[in-house]
């Protein structure tokens, strides 16, 4: 909404026994630039919660990935 789009959608993968992230899925304008996040995320075995509690500044297009984090712990804020 961001960039006046509606469209689009992001979704992660996580592993239910200790909330790593796995892997993503991102549809939508602009979404590479926030593949540079979930691959250090990911090659590092980053939880959902240090995703979710880095720094995302507003109003920008990473904020969806806080958004993601938070909804995959249950806590969205926009959802």
């Amino acid at each position: 909404m961001g960039y006046g789009e509606t469209a689009g959608y992001i979704k992660l993968v996580i592993n239910e026994h200790n909330n790593q992230l796995l892997g993503a899925s991102l549809v939508g304008p602009d979404v590479s630039e926030l593949l540079p996040e979930l691959t250090l995320a990911q090659a590092n075995g980053l939880t959902v919660e240090a995703i979710a509690q880095n720094i995302h500044a507003h109003p920008t297009l990473s904020e969806v990935l806080m958004e993601a984090a938070e909804a995959a712990k249950g806590h969205a804020v926009h959802l």
